[in-house]
């Protein structure tokens, strides 16, 4: 059904003219008669009826105009359910649990009036795809993992380097330490069921270990980060990696012990990516509290990325 002829007929029908119905719509008063005219014929009856006095709706055109407006109303509703920053601006983060979901809750807390969409898609390639065919509105990852290619027209700005130290329990023997240097992980357990064959965070530690002679087991099953961290409490050799600001809480008798790893010091390289022609004025907004907001100290001394994880220039396109 042609809704610029339904529209056409619910101004007639209001002005009660066809004349003052064309003057408000900026049409010829032919064109008013056309239309409606189409519309009748696909309806097979009449809606209107000339008079001396102007237009007057028929029997049909009065069970009809109620539907017309109900028409327009949705389509009014349809067109702004997509209108730029109308809707709730969707991204894709790794986990809930990770340090950019935290500062993704700091932008709701500084900027309420925002809608926000929080998705966690499984991996770098995936959501780099939801980016490009605009089912999420951007991601954030590090980049770009080996065999993952940036589309045309996908930008990336790094967010954050999130230094990694070392998540112990109280009977760890590095547990009391300072710090620590990779080099002295060597030999010692470090658990990560979590990882995910595939995943940029798990190229990253495969990288990592492969640097560094470590051992990570990524043994399950993977019951998630409470029980993670129940295990790691109650045990004198299991460790993982964790950033200082990973949104995690755990119970105060537990003693759990964040410990830096330095020289040198492994850093996770966040960034944030996102379609270069994509509308939404929140992304704009969130692009700008990341860039103004977020600034965490860089740890001391010499820092380690893989060799995989190029740093692109601000608002530039990352290697293809």
């Amino acid at each position: 059904m042609d809704l610029n002829a339904v529209r056409t007929f619910v101004a007639v029908a209001g002005a009660g003219q066809f004349q003052k119905a064309a003057v408000d719509l900026s049409l010829t008063q032919q064109a008013v008669s056309k239309r409606v005219a189409a519309l009748e014929r696909e309806l097979g009856v009449r809606l209107l009826t000339r008079t001396p006095r102007g237009a007057e709706l028929t029997i049909d055109g009065q069970a009809f105009l109620g539907h017309a407006r109900s028409l327009l109303q949705a389509e009014e509703r349809a067109r702004a359910s997509v209108r730029p920053g109308s809707r709730a601006l969707r991204v894709d983060v790794v986990g809930r649990r990770v340090s950019l979901a935290g500062v993704l809750r700091d932008f709701h807390r500084a900027h309420p009036e925002i809608a926000l969409d929080v998705v966690t898609l499984l991996g770098a390639e995936e959501a780099v795809a939801a980016v490009r065919d605009g089912t999420i509105d951007a991601t954030f990852r590090a980049v770009t993992m080996p065999g993952l290619v940036i589309p045309e027209g996908v930008e990336i700005t790094p967010v954050h380097d999130e230094p990694l130290h070392l998540f112990t329990g109280p009977a760890h023997p590095f547990a009391g330490a300072a710090a620590i240097t990779l080099a002295e992980l060597a030999g010692h357990r470090i658990w990560m069921p979590g990882n995910v064959p595939g995943t940029e965070w798990t190229a990253y530690y495969e990288a990592l270990a492969a640097d560094f002679g470590l051992t990570i087991e990524t043994t399950g099953p993977n019951f998630g980060v409470e029980a993670l961290i129940d295990t790691i409490a109650a045990s004198s050799t299991l460790t993982t990696f964790l950033g200082p600001q990973t949104p995690i809480v755990w119970p105060a008798g537990y003693d759990m012990r964040l410990v830096p790893l330095r020289d040198p010091a492994p850093v996770y390289p966040h960034s944030i990516l996102w379609r270069a022609d994509n509308p939404h004025p929140a992304l704009t907004t969130l692009r700008e509290y990341l860039t103004n907001s977020v600034h965490h100290d860089p740890p001391d001394g010499e820092t380690w990325t893989p060799s995989w994880a190029r740093r692109p220039t601000n608002g530039a396109s990352g290697p293809r």
